[in-house]
């Protein structure tokens, strides 16, 4: 079943995730979606220096919305909001220096957020790394992976919530990977013991099944916030050129710009109608699209998301 897997994801990958795929699909694009002034709207994007997040730090930007973005290099940080302000003219941006493998910053970070600002309308939980070698961070004593792919976004989420029920049609939007349709959901989160076969890949495409379990979880449980997750696509980005080896060096000419890895992003935080669809939906270019492939049996059980939950809430 994993190789029909591969093969199916391979084979959606060259024909929809591909840039040809992004170009097809923007052809059924309505622009007026996203042609909004969203000023006085409050903004914060995770991993907002490079690549997707910088992109979609740049489009709110444009439309004028106050945009704080968290980054873990402050040098990076800095000189990505020095070119989106000169680019928009928006001088509302803001940089936040979070290292998101670090769980207890993060907590802090949010609650020091939420006691100085007075609002906040939409998350987009973009930050994500793919890291090499297995090891446990040394605050918390995590997989780094699941630390700063899982944890990480949902000790930041459920922080904010209360702030974000705040505004009138909050949104949170996560960015996960279609590599989570080959994972079947690990009720255990993560293992302190090192696996006999580690693969970064694989513990990437975990994390982004858990966040889209997570997306499913908050919107049964928060209605009065829309959430969503979606996958951009291959995208040429700075964390693909680290994490994918061969596959980015024979296939990169294929990948997506960010600026296109970033459209359904700026789309779910902006369309109006993106608030008439069901909360908890995973999207691709701009259209809700499956979360498991046909026969490929990763659908968890009720059980198996129980106990997931239990351990992250742990």
């Amino acid at each position: 079943m994993t190789v029909y897997r591969k093969a199916l994801l391979f084979t959606k990958g060259l024909i929809y995730e591909s840039k040809n795929g992004y170009i097809n699909a923007a052809k059924q694009f309505d622009q007026n979606d996203v042609s909004v002034d969203v000023t006085g709207h409050v903004f914060m994007v995770t991993g907002a220096n490079s690549g997707i997040g910088k992109e979609v730090t740049k489009e709110l930007a444009s439309r004028g919305g106050e945009v704080h973005m968290v980054c873990r290099s402050l040098e990076r940080a800095n000189a990505a909001r020095d070119e989106i302000v000169k680019a928009t003219k928006n001088e509302k941006i803001f940089v936040h220096i979070v290292d998101l493998s670090n769980i207890r910053s993060v907590g802090e970070f949010a609650k020091s957020f939420s006691e100085s600002h007075g609002r906040l309308d939409t998350l987009v939980n973009n930050a994500g790394e793919m890291v090499a070698d297995w090891r446990l961070t040394e605050t918390e004593n995590l997989e780094v992976n699941f630390a700063t792919n899982s944890m990480s976004h949902f000790v930041l989420t459920e922080s904010l919530l209360p702030l974000m029920e705040k505004s009138e049609r909050p949104r949170v939007v996560n960015v996960t990977s279609s590599g989570m349709l080959l994972q079947c959901l690990n009720p255990k989160c993560f293992s302190k013991e090192k696996p006999n076969n580690f693969e970064a890949i694989i513990a990437y495409a975990q994390c982004k099944r858990q966040l889209t379990v997570l997306t499913e979880h908050w919107a049964e449980k928060h209605s009065s916030v829309h959430f969503s997750c979606m996958h951009p696509g291959w995208v040429d980005t700075p964390a693909a050129k680290r994490g994918l080896g061969d596959f980015y060096e024979k296939m990169s000419h294929k990948f997506r710009t960010p600026a296109q890895g970033a459209d359904t992003v700026v789309w779910l935080c902006l369309a109006e109608k993106v608030l008439s669809i069901p909360s908890g939906s995973y999207f691709q270019d701009r259209k809700v699209s499956m979360k498991h492939l046909p026969l490929a049996t990763t659908k968890e059980s009720k059980r198996d998301r129980s106990e997931f939950l239990k351990c992250m809430k742990n």
